[in-house]
């Protein structure tokens, strides 16, 4: 006999988690479906271990390139083995905490693999679970790429479970994983190489970031490797790898890391006894309320390919929860002006249109950009000088902002407020009418001519 709930979620990841316990505050009887740590890629293999990784670089980095300007001598001995084990205790920790929320709220953490029996039922060790409503929050794994000798390299999971640096790495792919990645182990003195299929990284970001990201990679490294389609690793006799391009570049190294993008959890699902249509990538299909075409099955997070973001996922997650069992039966995530960063070297930070986007949505003659080049007061007075530039995208006679965007240090703690105010249809007369605190990289923003 199966054990019956109001909301069962599965995957245990920042979405699946919120949207359980938020269902849990409202007394709802309920179930959440984890096969391995909680926390999912965020937690474990994902942005907190890459934050931490991020501090390790920028402080490292920091002493030896900056600190003798400052009057910090003297050489910096560093044991890559204990940032990885104070890294991999500070998660048990945050397990910990996640399993203590989830039973404040009195929410059963069912161990194992879920799959459809049917549109109502899950099988979960061999025990079946029936629910009113069940959520689908398995979020993304890694790509690995469809080339000969592909096995030999690792994926970003694989940089998380590393024990020792690397002496010389390839890094494959464009996007900020791959470019975090890649400015990681730079800072930590790796021989880094970042190979991109096309001319730039993070194509897709406003220009003037992706053009003073590649002027700072010639400036720091890594080495940048541009219009590199891989074709094959080859494993040599003394375990190196050789990365071999298809028009005939080579690069030796000792680790090759795939970094090209990630692809739906769905495959253990069962999802052919639901009726749930798929994108064509394979993602869930899903509206604006997150449902499936199946009444009763939503999906949020990575595996709708919707803002792959952790934060975007929590809130998605807790809106559903507050629509199904609170009653806000319009209730649902607006994915429009949605804040990110890239934990480069330096950081990103950028909401809203890029130029060409906003020329494209509002035309040419109703757009103004301001921007600010300026170097950073962190590295002025070194001989190590760091631009750091920042652009507002206005539109229309009232100049609303419509796009914000910037690279520097201190970008990735600065955005947040920014945000606010944009998504409150914030206008340049009213970043121009707040006082500017000075001396900081953020009042480049309120003072912008």
């Amino acid at each position: 006999m199966s054990k019956h709930y109001d909301y069962i979620a599965i995957g245990g990841g920042s979405g699946g988690i919120a949207s359980s316990n938020r269902a849990g505050m409202y007394g709802k009887k309920v179930a959440l479906v984890e096969p391995v740590h909680l926390g999912g890629t965020c937690v474990n293999v994902g942005c907190v271990p890459k934050k931490v990784m991020w501090y390790g670089a920028d402080i490292k980095e920091g002493i030896e390139k900056l600190g003798p300007a400052y009057g910090l001598t003297g050489e910096v001995s560093f044991d890559f083995g204990t940032l990885v084990s104070n890294r991999e205790k500070y998660i048990d920790r945050l397990h910990g905490l996640y399993k203590q929320g989830l039973d404040s709220n009195h929410v059963d953490v069912l161990r194992g693999y879920a799959h459809f029996v049917d549109a109502k039922t899950i099988e979960v060790n061999g025990e079946r679970y029936t629910a009113d409503h069940i959520l689908i929050a398995t979020g993304g794994k890694p790509a690995i790429p469809d080339v000969k000798g592909a096995e030999y390299g690792i994926d970003s999971n694989g940089f998380f479970a590393m024990k020792e640096l690397p002496k010389r790495v390839a890094v494959v792919g464009a996007g900020y994983i791959a470019v975090e990645l890649a400015g990681i182990l730079n800072a930590f003195g790796t021989e880094t190489h970042l190979f991109v299929r096309k001319h730039a990284p993070l194509r897709s970001f406003d220009p003037m970031i992706s053009e003073t990201l590649v002027e700072l990679m010639e400036k720091n490294g890594p080495k940048l490797h541009t219009h590199a389609v891989p074709k094959e690793i080859v494993k040599n006799e003394d375990g190196s790898l050789t990365l071999e391009l298809e028009d005939g570049r080579t690069q030796t190294v000792d680790k090759v890391i795939w970094a090209i993008g990630r692809k739906p959890v769905t495959d253990t699902l069962a999802l052919e006894n639901t009726g749930v249509k798929l994108t064509e990538s394979g993602f869930i299909e899903v509206d604006k309320y997150q449902n499936t075409n199946v009444p009763g099955i939503y999906a949020i997070g990575d595996v709708t390919g919707h803002v792959e973001l952790t934060p975007v996922a929590i809130a998605a997650g807790r809106r559903l929860s507050e629509r199904l069992f609170n009653g806000k039966l319009d209730e649902h995530l607006d994915y429009d002006l949605i804040p990110t960063v890239v934990f480069s070297h330096p950081p990103i930070g950028t909401i809203g249109l890029t130029e060409p986007e906003a020329i494209q949505k509002y035309g040419e003659k109703d757009i103004k950009v301001y921007q600010s080049s300026f170097t950073s007061m962190y590295t002025v007075i070194t001989e190590h000088r760091e631009p750091s530039r920042m652009k507002l995208i206005c539109e229309g006679k009232n100049e609303r902002i419509v796009g914000l965007h910037g690279i520097g240090t201190g970008m990735d703690e600065l955005l947040q407020g920014f945000a606010v105010a944009i998504k409150m249809g914030a206008t340049k007369a009213d970043f121009d009418n707040t006082v500017a605190i000075h001396p900081t990289s953020a009042e480049e923003f309120v003072t912008m001519r």
